[in-house]
């Protein structure tokens, strides 16, 4: 069987998979419930200065049913008493030593994270995650995403902790910038061990349109929280891989954002992440999710022969490209199975509507079912198509050979030659 021990930035779990710093991490009980269903690390609830949370503190947005594709939060850090914090923390590592018991920690003042800092490491702590993230309350108090955004800010707070810090480090990043690579530098230049990333985004879940307040509502009023679960999987995806695109960029990286299950964590390794975090899915159906995700993960990793992580940590970051890097001439036609067809015309109406009007309804021959028609020298490969396409497989993408040499936007621009309208490009 595949080895999935893992080890970032010097914190060691016997597998990648470690709950996020937030409600299921809120207390010793919890994450030892957590191990007791497999899973390798935890990142402590962020501790600081006790606060009051408010009620109410979820919104999401459903899809078809489902408990919630993005899920929005206003709870802040722990509301419980430090000591028993700490004293919780040191129960947890003397019955699980081998597991990975991360403190996520978050205060102002230098003074302030020397104290932490020694009382998280007194309790025995693997590591110490620092939340420069948190994009609702605490910012408004000058912590979370207010340091985040700041890249001086985030190197100064860094140094002050690896000033006291005899564990490793790790930064947990906010998506809430326009480019995470200065954030990420900031963090490495302070003296991070890693980071972790991304932590919540900014937003307002909905509004109720009824009482005409916006969700979740407390008293009639409400705030701006942060966004997480599954919808926000390709942002976290892009910002992990930024980071781990640049050269300059040394250290490792664990990921957060969207991780539902253990194919979204091999996706967030390919992209060069040592090990994953999870919250909102564990908020959804339990901590014994984790269970599939260790099996899903040893078997897709003997299925490709990859006995270790780090056999295949990063093999997906070569092909992450600038767009003007990309080849011109490589083409493909969607393709529809009429065997399988069930005649819905939901391509047809998606390719007429919103792409390139190159799918037809098809010649009524008086059958039951009419199987659309792809005009494939107006097709673009868009694959608007078989995203709609309620029958998986039923529209599959092939690749056409239009016997033009390979060439790049890049290539295009730097040699001023012409460039020659592809069909499907309508003049």
């Amino acid at each position: 069987m595949a080895d999935l021990s893992t080890n970032c930035a010097g914190i060691t779990s016997p597998n990648p998979f470690w709950l996020a710093s937030a409600p299921p991490t809120n207390s010793g009980d919890q994450i030892q419930r957590a191990f007791d269903a497999g899973w390798g690390g935890a990142v402590w609830k962020t501790l600081g200065q006790p606060i009051q949370n408010v009620s109410s503190r979820f919104g999401a947005i459903r899809h078809k049913g489902d408990g919630g594709v993005g899920f929005n939060n206003i709870e802040l850090i722990t509301d419980r008493p430090l000591a028993a914090n700490f004293r919780e923390i040191a129960q947890v590592k003397k019955r699980w030593p081998d597991h990975a018991v991360v403190v996520s920690l978050m205060v102002e003042t230098k003074e302030e994270w020397k104290e932490m800092i020694a009382r998280a490491q007194d309790a025995g702590a693997d590591g110490l995650e620092l939340n420069f993230g948190c994009p609702h309350g605490m910012c408004e108090r000058g912590m979370g995403s207010a340091v985040g955004q700041e890249p001086t800010v985030n190197q100064r707070i860094t140094s002050w902790v690896k000033e006291f810090a005899t564990v490793p480090v790790l930064v947990k990043l906010t998506p809430n910038v326009g480019d995470i690579v200065p954030h990420g530098l900031a963090a490495q230049a302070g003296g991070a061990d890693g980071v972790s990333l991304i932590n919540t985004v900014k937003s307002i879940i909905g509004v109720d349109i009824d009482t005409l307040v916006p969700k979740p509502s407390v008293g009639g009023q409400s705030s701006s929280g942060g966004y997480c679960g599954a919808a926000v999987r390709p942002i976290a995806l892009h910002m992990v891989a930024a980071l781990a695109r640049d050269p300059r960029f040394q250290i490792p990286i664990s990921g957060i954002g969207g991780v539902t299950c253990w194919r979204d964590a091999v996706e967030f390794m390919l992209l060069g992440a040592s090990g994953v975090q999870v919250c909102t899915e564990v908020m959804l159906r339990g901590y014994r999710i984790v269970g599939d995700m260790i099996e899903g993960l040893s078997w897709w990793m003997d299925g490709h022969g990859f006995q270790t992580l780090d056999d295949f940590i990063g093999r997906s970051v070569p092909a992450c490209s600038d767009w003007g890097n990309l080849d011109l001439n490589y083409e493909i036609v969607a393709k529809i199975n009429a065997e399988t067809c069930i005649g819905c015309q939901r391509c047809v109406v998606a390719c007429q509507d919103g792409a390139h009007q190159c799918i037809d309804p098809g010649p009524d021959t008086g059958a039951e079912l009419r199987v659309p028609v792809v005009d494939e020298s107006e097709c673009v490969g868009c694959n608007l198509c078989q995203i709609v396409c309620p029958v998986d497989g039923c529209i599959t993408m092939a690749q056409v050979d239009n016997g033009f040499s390979p060439a790049s936007w890049n290539q295009h621009l730097g040699q001023g030659a012409e460039i020659r309208p592809k069909k499907g490009s309508h003049g």
